[in-house]
Formats: C-alpha cells, structure tokens, sequence
C-alpha cells in the first residue's frame, strides 16, 4: 500500500481514461462501481488532472444517481456540479436509495438556510421541519484546525498560529515539521499526502519515519533539530505546483478551508501520491536528514 499513489492496494491504470473505447471504459468503472470504495476514482492515471477524462467518470456516477432515485427533478439536484473526486466521494449503503423513501426530504440549505431551532424541530428560510431527533454536525476546520487550536508557541515564544496568520501562508518542511518550531513533528499535518490518502497508512508512514529520526537524533547526540527556513518554503512552492496542475484547483471544499467563514483559502495537501512521497522521506533520511537544521547544542543555536 505504501507503493501506491493513495495508499490503497490499487492502482490507476496506465492510461488515460480517454485512451479507453467507451465500451471497455464503462466496463471498467461499472466494476469498480460494485466493488465499491475510492477505488472507481483512480481506474485511469488522468482523471484529477484532464477535465475531458474527469467528464467520462462524472457523467457515470451521474447516470447512476438517475438511475436509483425516483423523482427525477430531486436526482438532478444531488448530481455533483464539480469534477468528481476533486470532493470528497460518497462511499455508501443504499445511500441514494434513501432518497426514494417517502419520510426522506431533501432541503438544500444554500438557497433556504436554516434560520433557527425550534420547540418542534428545525426552521429554514422556507418553512418549519418538525423532528424528533436533530444531529448537530457542526463541521471542522481541516489541516491546521487542531494545530492551531492547541496554541503551540515556537522558538522566541512566536504561536503557530501567528506564524500562520494569514491562512494562504502556510508553510511546512514535507508536512512534518516546521521552522521555528525545533523538535515538533506533526503527523499527517499540513503540505503531507494526509486527507488524500489512505489515513491509517499515511499515519503509518509519519510514525515510522518520526521514530526513525529520533533514534538518529539520539544517536548523533543532537539536541535540537528544525526545519529549514529555505527548504520549507521550497517545499510549500512544490505543494503549490503540484496542486494548480489538478482538478482540485477548481473546486472549493474544506480541503482548501472554504467551508470555515472567514479562514483563507489554501489547498494544504500534498497531491503527488503516498508513494513519490514516501521516496522523499527516505531521500531525506539516507542523506542524513538533509533539510533540517541539527544541534548538538541548543545554547549555541538559540
């Protein structure tokens, strides 16, 4: 799993979906489709970058909703107006099905917000929905949300927080660490494969490699390390170009915080796969963890 682009057993075929005859093509997202999973999402090795090969599969998924829901004027309001994948996919059970059951209504909160709770249930800008239960899910602020939140203060006594102030600015070496914070290690944090990956494995491959530098640090008898001011920013212009040439710069989401009022928006993922990756991390490591500032003395580097 660590070999692939997502951190899944599968991988993309090795070509475009616009290479395929549409007979082969639809064969092969109708498997994937019943197999279930992210994995109908990498069944070519273009479909996050070519909008042309994204429409093949879009169009797909769209004939599938149509397919399972009834009422036709309700399927094209839960067809996704973005190209797929580029947000995070529906992996489900009987979930558009449940569209068909007659106590199941779809309100679409961007055109008729919710306004209030009330003694009976729920108020929109439309009319008042009775319930006997509500589920207050009130989202998250991704990537730098829980960073942030525990008020980490760096070298100098600067937070993370002011460091990031500006949201769009970011920065991490390889998604683990960063500069002027000295011998922090984040897991799966900003500018890493994260959210786009396989968590469990991603988590696996940050432990892994944390554990492995500080069994070189102790060795080495360092006691500081920290990220390179001019690698890091190096790193945060990489993510960036790796990022404009996919489909997810299209797309607003809360991969880019576009769903948290007020927080500026900034793709924070790495999008050059698990694997490529992982050969950076090991790149890094053999060359004596090239990219980090070392200390066998923290009074001399302060």
């Amino acid at each position: 799993m660590f070999q692939s682009h997502t951190g899944y057993p599968f991988f993309s075929r090795p070509i475009s979906a616009l290479e395929e005859n549409q007979f082969k093509r639809q064969e092969v997202y109708e498997t994937a489709w019943n197999k279930g999973g992210f994995e109908i999402s990498a069944t070519y090795n273009d479909l996050l970058l070519n909008e042309s090969s994204n429409e093949t599969l879009s169009q797909f998924v769209k004939d599938k909703i149509k397919q399972v829901v009834k009422d036709q004027t309700l399927a094209e309001k839960l067809l996704p107006t973005y190209p797929i994948a580029t947000k995070r996919l529906v992996l489900d059970t009987n979930y558009y099905e449940t569209f068909n059951l007659p106590h199941v209504h779809f309100v679409n909160v961007k055109t008729a917000p919710i306004t209030q709770f009330s003694e009976n249930g729920i108020c929109t800008a439309d009319k008042e929905y009775p319930l006997d239960m509500v589920v207050f899910a009130t989202g998250y602020d991704g990537m730098t949300g829980p960073l942030l939140n525990m008020d980490i203060k760096g070298r100098g006594g600067e937070s993370l927080k002011e460091k990031w102030e500006h949201g769009a600015n970011v920065s991490t070496y390889l998604g683990v660490a960063t500069n002027l914070f000295p011998n922090m290690f984040m897991i799966t944090g900003p500018q890493s494969p994260s959210v786009a990956t396989n968590m469990p494995t991603s988590i696996e491959q940050h432990v892994d490699w944390i554990d492995r530098f500080i069994a070189y640090i102790e060795a080495e008898g360092l006691e500081m390390v920290e990220a390179n001011a001019q690698q890091e920013e190096e790193w945060r212009i990489h993510c960036e170009e790796v990022y404009r040439k996919t489909l997810y710069s299209k797309t607003p989401s809360w991969y880019s915080g576009a769903n948290v009022e007020g927080k500026p928006e900034a793709f924070l993922i790495y999008l050059g796969g698990l694997g490529p990756y992982g050969k950076i991390l090991e790149n890094c490591a053999t060359s004596e963890y090239s990219g980090f500032d070392q200390y066998s003395s923290i009074t001399k580097s302060m």
